[in-house]
């Protein structure tokens, strides 16, 4: 008898929390469960509340699982104690499960554990790729996940993870390049540049919506110019002043490198810093227009000696000056040629 009495009150009050949570979520519409009668009365107050008082119940009907996981056809007889009550905590973990899909919240564990370390082997490959090298990843599924993760307010984070990346990148790569021998250390240096600068082109566009939403506005940067100045305090300002000697040595001696070399270093240099230039004026002035003042004519003479003593280094080299006369070869039986058709032509 007292267990009895004890369910009883125990029944009472979930009864009594599930006529306080129906009020809540339906409000008005009470009013309307009691015209419709006890169809319109929700499932988990006809289990709880047992068969209400009425006609006797027809034949009992066989419990048909529907999609969501609720019982289909039960009657209230048959749904008693404890049943009752884990069909209704089973319905309610379904919705719950269900509200949390709905949401697609990205919590930080989320984007540590699945997001970021997709970015992060996709960043990897771009940064150690060989130029014309397949790379078999897929950039709509690494945009995606940038985009995801700026819409779930995780851009601070992953800017920092991205600088953090690359930095450790550019440490090994500087630590490479102080390992080279003199004879190679122009070649490394201009293969880590190019490498470098070309994953660029590929990095920036998949954080383009970062940059747009988080760096350009919060941070009044770029994302480009951020990176480019990382290889510049990491790389190139620990590497100048090795560098430009083994530069303006390498200008003093013609074909010692290449010069696509050459110019690509030059270049990639005056764009890192163009303060640079006062280094080395000369050499800039040879691969960017514009370094060196105006000529004037008082100097005339003297870029002439340059030129002939450039001509005198070539023909040194290999390079011969060829035929000087001022006819072209052929030229002269094209002139004969075409004197005699306009003759022929007069005659006629």
């Amino acid at each position: 008898m007292e267990e009895e009495s004890m369910e009883e009150e125990g029944g009472g009050g979930c009864e009594a929390m599930m006529d306080d949570q129906n009020h809540n979520n339906w409000g008005a519409g009470g009013y309307g469960r009691h015209l419709l009668g006890p169809a319109a009365v929700p499932l988990g107050d006809r289990l709880l509340r047992g068969p209400a008082a009425g006609p006797p119940a027809g034949p009992e009907l066989p419990a048909v699982p529907e999609a969501n996981g609720v019982l289909r056809g039960c009657e209230p007889g048959s749904a008693g104690g404890k049943g009752g009550a884990g069909a209704i905590a089973a319905a309610i973990n379904i919705n719950a499960s269900t509200s949390k899909f709905l949401m697609n919240v990205i919590t930080i564990e989320d984007y540590k554990s699945t997001y970021w370390p997709k970015l992060d082997s996709a960043i990897d490959q771009l940064l150690t790729q060989s130029p014309g090298d397949y790379i078999p990843i897929s950039y709509e599924q690494i945009y995606s996940c940038v985009y995801k993760c700026v819409c779930q307010q995780h851009s601070e984070q992953m800017y920092s993870d991205l600088i953090k990346k690359i930095t450790n990148h550019l440490e090994r790569v500087s630590k490479e390049l102080q390992a080279s021998p003199p004879d190679l250390y122009i070649e490394r240096f201009n293969v880590a540049l190019g490498q470098y600068m070309g994953a660029l082109q590929s990095i920036v566009p998949l954080f383009i919506y970062m940059n747009k939403f988080y760096i350009e506005t919060k941070l009044n940067r770029d994302l480009k110019d951020d990176l480019i100045k990382l290889f510049t305090e990491h790389v190139a300002e620990k590497h100048i002043y090795n560098l430009m000697p083994l530069l303006l040595e390498a200008q003093s001696t013609p074909f010692q490198i290449t010069p696509s070399t050459m110019a690509n270093i030059v270049k990639g240099l005056y764009t890192l810093r163009p303060e640079w230039v006062q280094m080395a004026p000369a050499l800039f002035s040879k691969f960017i227009p514009n370094i060196l003042p105006p000529a004037v004519e008082s100097e005339l003479q003297e870029y002439a000696a340059q030129d002939q003593k450039l001509q005198r280094e070539l023909m040194q080299n290999g390079f011969t000056r060829g035929d000087q006369s001022r006819k072209r070869a052929g030229e002269e039986l094209t002139y004969n040629g075409s004197s005699a058709c306009a003759s022929s032509r007069g005659y006629r």
